[in-house]
């Protein structure tokens, strides 16, 4: 039996990226050593209030990349799976935390493999220093006045900072 090849080894790295934290670099950092491009993709999600609009993060995550090859930003509202069949790409790439993520993460790749046969998720463990950390964690610890440096870039850090007005940065 012969098995079809992908030509492209492009991954699509969805996420609402609100914001971008060092666990998320980590994951696109390793996923560029594996695919020749990796699409970061931002998601739109209407019914969802975030703290920062989608062209915020995405100029978060250009930044951080800028001067990396292979990594492009883009943004999409609606199925994951429509933006994936007129991306090139053949693969989605996703981090795992935790046995907690498993379940979620096992569904949703499920769930797209049931929309197009043509669509393989690759999991990537999350690096041990990110084992913890999560945009939602990061926004609570930062509005409550607490330290997140290092967490996230220091280009994420500076507009947590001024978006919830603290003046004082512990270390």
């Amino acid at each position: 039996m012969m098995q079809e090849k992908f030509n492209s080894k492009i991954a699509i790295y969805p996420g609402s990226f609100d914001p971008i934290t060092n666990g998320h670099v980590d994951i696109i950092k390793r996923g560029s050593r594996i695919f020749d491009e990796i699409i970061v993709l931002v998601a739109q999600n209407p019914s969802k209030s975030s703290l920062f609009s989608v062209d915020e993060r995405c100029q978060f995550i250009r930044e951080i990349f800028q001067g990396y090859e292979g990594i492009r930003v883009d943004c999409h509202e609606g199925l994951l799976i429509d933006y994936f069949k007129n991306s090139g790409a053949s693969t989605i790439l996703r981090g795992m935390r935790a046995l907690s993520d498993f379940e979620y993460e096992f569904q949703m790749a499920l769930m797209n493999r049931r929309q197009t046969k043509n669509i393989e998720t690759v999991f990537l463990m999350s690096g041990y220093r990110w084992f913890y950390t999560s945009s939602k964690l990061i926004k609570e610890v930062a509005s409550l006045g607490g330290s997140v440096r290092g967490l996230v870039p220091e280009n994420v850090h500076n507009k947590l900072m001024e978006k919830f007005n603290i003046k004082n940065n512990r270390k």
